[in-house]
């Protein structure tokens, strides 16, 4: 990971198209090698706003992707393989690379060296046969969390169905479903994030980076099966080999935008306390919230006759 003493880079182009997906990717310098695990969400069914495969698949395709995901602890249609496959197939992720539910075959522990809540993560034991992961994270608002982004994708999208389970009680129950009446005060619940991070993050070394695709941005995420409306344009694909940097800079441009609708997702994260997630990660040393923006040329458009 970057060193966190000074800004980290975060590579950002405005246009959401296949090509400039690419682009962002290389544009890091880091390239995914042997096994690549494609980590992303699939969307609970009758969400449309998960990432397109119209505008993942030439990335999937180039670094011979899997796509990857774990089983929810919620009731659902992703709280078992068979549906969750299903729901894969039906948002058109099965089409374009296989799908790897990784904790059909349960869980893994990792490590935690500086949790005050967690001492270990589970995250899907079939993570343990992939040499790389690509965290391919659609940035948006979130219910519990406030936001989104990358940390989340990685802490509770890696984290099997128990492990899930794990982080929201911050570290005091694996039961399935979560009983969410009976949840830890949010900031336990924040920090449990980011201690599950830093496990995934010790384990994966270089072998990692991460790509946000901040579009259709409802106040709720994927997992929603009946997002509210979305009231703020789409902003464009970021990147960088600091997590805490992307999700920062996510933010950033949200409440920088000159769109009167980012008003519904502000209140979201504010009203969650959101951002405490990027400053105890910093404090763990998981990135900096100090960043610089490098822009990214779009590709040009094909032209048309």
């Amino acid at each position: 990971m970057e060193q966190t003493k000074t800004p980290s880079t975060v590579y950002f182009c405005p246009r959401i198209t296949a090509d400039n997906l690419v682009k962002v990717y290389q544009a890091l310098g880091r390239e995914a090698k042997g096994r690549v695990a494609v980590k992303l969400s699939t969307g609970e069914a009758g969400n449309p706003n998960h990432l397109s495969v119209d505008v993942i698949k030439r990335l999937v395709h180039m670094v011979d992707g899997t796509i990857v995901e774990c089983n929810t602890a919620y009731d659902g249609r992703r709280c078992n393989v068979a549906d969750h496959l299903q729901t894969a197939a039906e948002h058109g992720f099965t089409a374009i690379a296989e799908v790897d539910i990784m904790d059909a075959e349960g869980d893994m522990a990792l490590p935690v060296r500086n949790g005050r809540h967690l001492k270990e993560n589970f995250v899907g034991r079939n993570w343990r046969n992939y040499d790389f992961t690509i965290v391919l994270s659609h940035f948006k608002g979130h219910p519990m969390a406030g936001f989104g982004g990358a940390l989340k994708n990685v802490a509770i999208g890696m984290a099997s169905a128990a492990g899930k389970a794990w982080i929201h009680t911050a570290g005091r129950s694996k039961d399935v479903p979560v009983d969410w009446e009976n949840v830890p005060p949010q900031n336990d619940f924040l920090e449990s994030m980011a201690e599950a991070c830093e496990s995934v993050f010790d384990k994966a070394g270089d072998n990692i980076l991460y790509i946000s695709v901040a579009n259709n941005l409802s106040v709720d995420c994927d997992c929603v099966a009946e997002p509210e409306e979305i009231h703020m344009h789409d902003i464009g694909i970021l990147a960088s080999l600091d997590p805490v940097a992307l999700d920062r800079a996510c933010v950033d441009m949200v409440y920088n935008s000159d769109d009167p609708g980012k008003s519904h997702l502000i209140e979201r994260m504010e009203s969650r306390g959101a951002t405490h997630l990027l400053d105890y990660a910093e404090e763990l040393g998981l990135g900096s919230n100090k960043y610089v923006i490098v822009p990214v040329e779009p590709a040009a458009a094909p032209a048309s006759f």
